[in-house]
């Protein structure tokens, strides 16, 4: 079955993207596929670069990077949500006037639009 994820939740505070990194570890193992994973809401702080993990924690952040990275699998952020939350990339923290952006490497802003197209071409969706 062809799978996509929506995540709600923040990285710490909630069990919400854990529970949905440990979901598309297991469907994968499964034999399923996982296309892509929006973070909306709350959910797009799982793309905050600012966010700094001690070494002896589980870096919830990196672990996302990596199953993006090792599974081909695409990491996007709702723009909207992002921005009411202070996530921006590079070109948008010029364009107000900031240094840098904090979006993490590796996620990727889109829309709801792309999220329906998701939806319409999955068997499954699964939110967290």
């Amino acid at each position: 079955m062809n799978y996509n994820l929506l995540v709600t939740g923040p990285p710490y505070g909630t069990q919400h993207a854990t529970s949905a990194l440990l979901f598309s570890r297991a469907l994968l193992k499964a034999g399923h596929k996982l296309k892509s994973i929006f973070f909306y809401r709350e959910g797009v702080l799982n793309a905050n670069q600012f966010i700094i993990i001690p070494k002896n924690e589980f870096n919830l952040i990196t672990a996302w990077k990596n199953l993006s990275r090792e599974q081909e699998i695409s990491l996007n952020i709702c723009i909207s949500s992002s921005f009411y939350r202070g996530i921006l990339n590079a070109q948008e923290a010029e364009n107000k006037f900031y240094s840098s952006g904090n979006l993490q490497p590796g996620f990727y802003f889109s829309g709801l639009r792309a999220l329906a197209e998701a939806i319409s071409n999955c068997d499954r969706i699964v939110q967290f």
